[in-house]
């Protein structure tokens, strides 16, 4: 049979059920276009907007262009980026401009990826951490601890805090997705802390490292979690006062997997996020070893690491911006 057979035959029998207006489909067309929907719906659930918050002031700018190409290169998702800053006497804010170009760097990724500056002045100003203003580290060190009332998080139910720091070696999405029902923040122990303060008990190891957080602000709000530790970061000096107040104040937590924090100079097979935090040497003598990842040459000669030679290439391309 032809072409033209065939529309003679369409012509003269429309009410056949074998003709070109029969709209009943094979099965496995239904079945294809249902995986095809769950797939789509699946992709859209998977990456599905991760709050990450940094706080600091402008030294902290290149640590921060790292770590977010980082998330650009080697995460998954799609990323709302919060940086919390201060304009108090004595402390340089990060500068709008640096917000700015790190947004537009960030949609090169991904349209929806997005940068935002938080001016955390009033809400700091109105609660001091009076007793630990005078600390090692600067005031905008706490700044996490008023996240609560950062109105441009609001909405938010989750955030991911990170130190500027800190590198992601791979996707987070597990992490930054796992169950915190009744949980007020989840993270790693402290590789030094854990052996020193103890919360729950004298062989209970539960101070977690501050560097990576993950906080379930609708329970932190409803438990009045933050309001907690900036009220100790009130009343009395400590050491690390920040972590020291989350880890006081923190009562519902979750201890997860080193690999979201990796605070030892070099990461594992399975890091997911490398923390340059210090390092205590013993080694000829006792001293703490500091090596930022923006300090390109010294994480080759002095930790021998090169993986990330990726972004730090991407980092002298673009450092000129800051």
């Amino acid at each position: 049979m032809n072409i033209r057979d065939v529309i003679v035959d369409k012509n003269n029998n429309s009410g056949d059920n074998n003709s070109y207006d029969d709209k009943n489909y094979p099965a496995h067309a239904y079945i294809l276009a249902y995986f095809v929907v769950f797939a789509w719906w699946c992709e859209v659930w998977y990456n599905r907007f991760m709050n990450i918050l940094y706080c600091g002031d402008a030294g902290i700018s290149r640590g921060v262009l790292v770590s977010i190409l980082s998330l650009m290169m080697n995460g998954r998702g799609v990323f709302n980026i919060y940086i919390a800053t201060i304009k108090y006497e004595g402390v340089k804010p990060f500068e709008q401009k640096t917000a700015d170009f790190l947004d537009k760097m960030v949609k090169k990724y991904n349209s929806r990826n997005s940068v935002t500056l938080i001016d955390a002045t009033d809400v700091f100003v109105e609660n001091l951490p009076k007793k630990n203003m005078g600390s090692y580290f600067t005031p905008c060190s706490m700044l996490r601890l008023y996240m609560d009332k950062f109105k441009e998080l609001e909405q938010a139910e989750r955030v991911l805090y990170l130190d500027y720091d800190v590198v992601c070696r791979g996707d987070i999405n597990d992490f930054y997705k796992m169950d915190l029902d009744g949980i007020e923040a989840a993270g790693v122990l402290d590789i030094y802390g854990k052996n020193f303060y103890h919360y729950h008990g004298l062989l209970n190891f539960d101070y977690m490292n501050s560097g990576v957080m993950l906080f379930n602000l609708k329970e932190c709000r409803r438990t009045g979690m933050f309001e907690k530790a900036v009220s100790l970061c009130k009343k009395r000096w400590m050491m690390l006062a920040d972590q020291a107040a989350l880890n006081k104040a923190i009562l519902q937590r979750r201890l997860v997997e080193r690999k979201y924090n990796e605070q030892d100079e070099r990461p594992r097979e399975d890091t997911v996020l490398h923390h340059f935090s210090n390092n205590f040497k013993f080694w000829p003598y006792f001293h703490v070893q500091k090596v930022k990842p923006f300090d390109i040459e010294r994480v080759h000669k002095v930790l021998k690491i090169d993986e990330y030679d990726d972004v730090f290439a991407e980092y002298e391309k673009l450092k000129s911006n800051l």
